[in-house]
């Protein structure tokens, strides 16, 4: 199973939609040239190119300039039909991070203009339109609809005509959406491709420094940081040269992840401030939150925890990534989990109606759309019944007119009939010993799989037996015992302040106090039989306050929940809960580990459980971890919810892997 950092990867995915037309890494000496070609140059269709170049550079950091390269553009082409198009194109540029719905406006203007000539310049230039008009409509028909579009529009004209560097672009702008949605072996894929064309056809090009970017970041959500090094390594060797560049920001990015998935926050604050540095002197608003956001979660791992919240307000309040629904349903997430980690429930609670309230926008406004799909799907279905409809008139026409021919038609296909009958009688006879032998084969495995749900009805049953014993008893200790316990603290603290001194009285009040931290261990054992956390607030909740509970001045555990969803059903939400406890008490336990990784992802009916240590490890064949009471239990409960689990140990560490399929009980 792939080992994966899955954090903020619903948050980042606005990072693959800035970049199109990259500039060349020595942004200086590019500009130079151009404005030297508006001053000078005699061709205007040359200088109308120039000024549209310009205006796409300075569309982030300087929109009125941007604008009036623009404009200047479009009266430079004149009426040449080509320099009217690529005016609406760049047009769709300077809309591009402003107004979507204006960008799509124009994007869809020049693939019109363009359509209309024929030339391989246009051609390619359509290519970028149909991307761009794409990234418009991510919002709107999501990333199926984007990638759909690269496959179909973009990437096959640009490979038609062999524009080397555009193609490379193209592969690693869909390596790096693909990234973003956890599809890393696909990304990978794709990465190659691009990396095996740039290298050769365009080695010093900032399409090949962002594809070795995109690699290193690939390998960082895998957990395979060390890999990805290499190619970052190779992204900075080509930058060095130029750190007016406005591309450092990105590889400054890149660091940050690095260092993340390395659990080296200081590196990884210091990588932060370099990149905000580049990113406020190019106004990149996007990745400025970006950095803050990584920023924020570090100061929580810290326990910095009020400067994490004003961070993180600081985020919501300056909208860049609250633009998307979705990343601000992520910030409210966020801001609720912090404030209740403060102590502040009001605010946690306030947060967490916003949150479910957004949610349950996104939720009817998704219903809506798969209304509308529903009823362009009815719509169509009623044409093609039209379509068929006269398609059967024509037939019955075209019958009558071959009426003559229909008896010699009718003999032709009988004997076509008896040969294909005859035909068929002697496979029969040939495969009936076959059909036999895997008539005995179905039964066999029927009877297996008979066999198969009694164990699992058997399992179910005993794990649901269990957790009612669990909650029977944590109750019966919690409200019963646990309640004696605190009448007689209460009784003893009351009668003592008014009949002893505690000065004279020290054996009895050491007393009182042993008896405190027994009434806490009362409640911590019916805690652990029966967590309130998972009951209360769900499944992600209770496994963070599960980690924090077994950290120690020695030992981080390290938390990484994805999209794990509330509404899971208690009993997955259970057997879930105690995997991950078997796995964390094992490890803190025999591991001797000082830093643990845990990540819980869930993708549709797919829970994916990762943990890693960097402990002694074990020797399986000596150990025998099966033959143990909590290995069986784990098994069994991995077996019920119809999962599997693979274990990696050597004198490094310890890495198990679990998927479970939460709809299998």
């Amino acid at each position: 199973m792939i080992k994966r950092i899955l954090f903020f990867l619903y948050l980042l995915t606005g990072l693959v939609l800035q970049a199109q037309l990259l500039f060349p890494l020595n942004e200086k000496k590019f500009t130079d040239s151009l404005e030297f070609v508006v001053k000078n140059n005699g061709n205007v269709l040359s200088k109308a190119d120039a000024c549209f170049l310009l205006s796409n550079y300075y569309r982030n950091t300087d929109t009125v300039r941007s604008r009036t390269y623009l404009n200047n553009g479009k009266a430079l082409g004149g009426k040449d039909p080509f320099t009217a198009a690529k005016y609406h194109y760049y047009e769709g540029q300077y809309f591009l991070d402003q107004n979507k719905d204006k960008a799509a406006l124009s994007y869809h203007k020049a693939i019109e203009e363009f359509s209309k000539l024929k030339d391989k310049k246009a051609d390619l230039y359509t290519s970028l339109c149909w991307y761009g008009y794409g990234v418009t409509q991510k919002n709107k028909a999501g990333y199926p609809y984007l990638i759909k579009t690269m496959l179909e529009k973009s990437i096959p004209t640009s490979e038609k005509y062999g524009d080397d560097k555009l193609t490379g672009f193209l592969y690693t702008q869909l390596g790096l959406m693909l990234t973003y949605n956890a599809e890393f072996e696909k990304a990978a894929n794709y990465n190659t491709k691009a990396l095996d064309i740039l290298e050769k056809k365009a080695p010093h090009s900032t399409e090949l420094f962002y594809n070795y970017l995109n690699i290193s970041t690939n390998y960082c959500y895998q957990v395979k940081a060390g890999i990805g090094k290499k190619y970052m390594d190779k992204a900075e060797k080509m930058i060095s040269p130029y750190p007016d560049s406005s591309s450092n920001a990105l590889l400054y990015y890149s660091k940050t992840l690095y260092y993340i998935s390395k659990q080296e926050h200081d590196h990884a604050l210091a990588a932060i401030e370099k990149g905000l540095f580049y990113t406020k002197k190019f106004n990149q608003k996007l990745l400025i939150q970006m950095f803050y956001f990584h920023k924020y979660d570090i100061l929580k791992k810290e326990q910095k925890y009020t400067e994490a919240k004003d961070l993180l307000e600081e985020i919501l309040a300056e909208k860049t990534l609250a633009t998307d629904l979705n990343n601000k349903k992520t910030l409210y997430s966020h801001l609720s989990n912090i404030n209740e980690i403060m102590g502040n429930p009001t605010q946690a609670l306030v947060w967490e109606k916003k949150y479910s309230k957004l949610n349950d926008s996104i939720n009817a406004e998704n219903i809506k759309l798969e209304i509308n799909k529903l009823e362009t799907k009815y719509n169509t279905s009623e044409k093609e019944k039209r379509i068929a409809f006269l398609n059967a008139e024509k037939n019955q026409k075209e019958m009558e007119v071959n009426k003559k021919n229909y008896y010699l038609w009718v003999l032709s296909l009988f004997l076509l009939f008896i040969t294909i009958v005859l035909v068929f009688l002697f496979i029969i006879y040939r495969n009936n010993k076959k059909l036999s032998e895997q008539k005995e084969i179905n039964l066999q495995q029927k009877i297996e799989d008979i066999n198969q749900k009694e164990e699992l009805a058997l399992t179910k049953a005993i794990l649901e037996g269990e957790e009612r014993e669990r909650e029977r008893i944590a109750k019966d200790l919690h409200d019963g015992l646990g309640g004696m316990l605190a009448g007689v603290k209460i009784n003893f603290s009351t009668w003592s302040a008014g009949h002893l001194e505690a000065e004279q009285h020290k054996d009895f009040y050491k007393i009182l106090d042993h008896l405190d931290l027994s009434i806490k261990e009362l409640r911590h054992v019916a805690r652990n039989l029966m967590p309130e956390s998972l009951l209360n607030f769900g499944l992600e909740t209770a496994l963070n306050d599960l980690c924090e509970f077994y950290i120690r001045k020695d030992l981080d555990i390290y938390f990484q929940p994805l999209n794990i969803e509330k509404d899971l059903p208690l009993t997955i939400q259970l057997n879930i809960y105690r995997i991950v406890q078997e796995l964390l008490a094992n490890a803190v336990k025999h591991s001797g580990a000082s830093n643990i990784l845990l990540q819980c992802s869930q993708s549709g009916e797919n829970f994916m459980i990762t943990i890693e240590d960097n402990g002694k490890g074990f020797d399986k064949d000596i150990e025998k971890p099966s033959k143990s009471m909590g290995f069986h239990n784990l098994k069994n409960r991995i077996n019920y919810l119809k999962g599997k689990m693979e274990v990696s140990s050597d004198n490094q560490g310890t890495t198990i892997n679990i998927e479970l399929n939460i709809h299998g009980e």
